[in-house]
């Protein structure tokens, strides 16, 4: 007879790397058990007993939540719940519920710095002094990439959330003016500028929206060629939002100052990207990292505790079916 409170969580280190205090969440149930990962043919024996399962990206589709009809709780170890049949969930009478708001901090001060270093092209004189080239310079400084000061500049922000208003924050802190943009498939605002009309006006643009129907590839090549001669982007959102290939070609180009992304379209890119080509310019890629600072995971913990807590209780908190 399984435990009453038995949990697993199928893919734990894709949050711990054994840094984290799990005491609050373990806690929680009368059986807990972990998994550093699963695969998808593994997936429903590990949930047999199971009452709730811990799923940071593994897949719950709607065969696995059939084959375990004892299951009632699904806690997302993330704000996106595209990993879950939710539908099927709700049919079922299983309870679904992410974290949110966990990262803010750790995605918008890794947003600046990647604003930070297009600004100042910092990775290329760091690579300039590992070559040897201040040891070779006639001058007391190497000076050879071009360097802007993002005081005075424009950022167009698309994504208005929580996110977006830390970014836009830190942003107007270096001096810069913030617009915001209209998402597609969202109502009108009045403070909210068509693509249209913010994208020539904006110096930098940053992304901060899910990714859906109405937003994929929202930024592609006629957008791109609406920015600045110039301009910089970066995306720490969802890798979908902007064509890869045409992002790739307005670099190759020229058109851009520089761009970069913490995400891509498929991750990892198992196989390959057109981002990830060798003789694509100004163009910096980080792995999905910048959500991960110690304190923005130690959070997650803590809110897939409350969530199960509420949820024994009576009470399911940030419920998304």
């Amino acid at each position: 007879m399984p435990s009453l409170r038995r949990a697993v969580f199928l893919d734990h280190q894709s949050l711990d790397l054994g840094d984290l205090d799990l005491t609050p969440l373990t806690r929680q149930f009368d059986s807990f058990e972990l998994f550093a990962s699963t695969a998808a043919e593994q997936v429903s024996e590990r949930l047999q007993g199971a009452v709730a399962v811990i799923s940071n990206k593994v897949v719950l589709d709607a065969a696995t939540l059939a084959a375990n009809p004892q299951l009632k709780l699904i806690l997302v170890a993330a704000t996106g719940t595209n990993n879950v049949d939710l539908a099927a969930a709700r049919a079922q009478g299983i309870t679904v519920c992410n974290c949110q708001g966990y990262g803010t901090p750790s995605v918008a001060q890794h947003t600046l710095a990647l604003l930070l270093a297009l600004a100042t092209r910092l990775c290329d004189y760091q690579q300039a002094v590992a070559a040897g080239q201040w040891a070779r310079a006639s001058q007391f400084c190497l000076l050879d990439f071009p360097i802007v000061e993002l005081q005075g500049k424009t950022l167009g922000l698309l994504g208005h959330g929580e996110l977006g208003g830390a970014v836009a924050r830190l942003a107007e802190a270096f001096g810069m003016r913030v617009l915001s943009g209209q998402i597609p498939g969202r109502p009108a605002r009045d403070e909210r500028l068509p693509l249209a009309e913010l994208l020539p006006q904006v110096d930098a643009l940053t992304l901060h929206c899910p990714l859906n129907d109405h937003t994929r590839h929202m930024i592609g090549a006629p957008e791109l060629a609406l920015l600045k001669k110039g301009a910089l982007v970066v995306n720490t959102a969802r890798g979908g939002l902007i064509d890869e290939q045409a992002l790739a070609d307005a670099l190759r180009s020229g058109h851009l100052g520089g761009a970069a992304t913490d995400v891509l379209s498929v991750e990892p890119p198992v196989n390959g990207n057109p981002l990830l080509q060798p003789d694509v310019p100004r163009l910096l890629i980080t792995p999905h990292s910048a959500w991960g600072a110690v304190e923005s995971r130690q959070r997650i913990v803590g809110q897939l505790s409350e969530n199960a807590q509420a949820f024994f209780e009576g009470q399911p908190r940030r419920v998304v079916s």
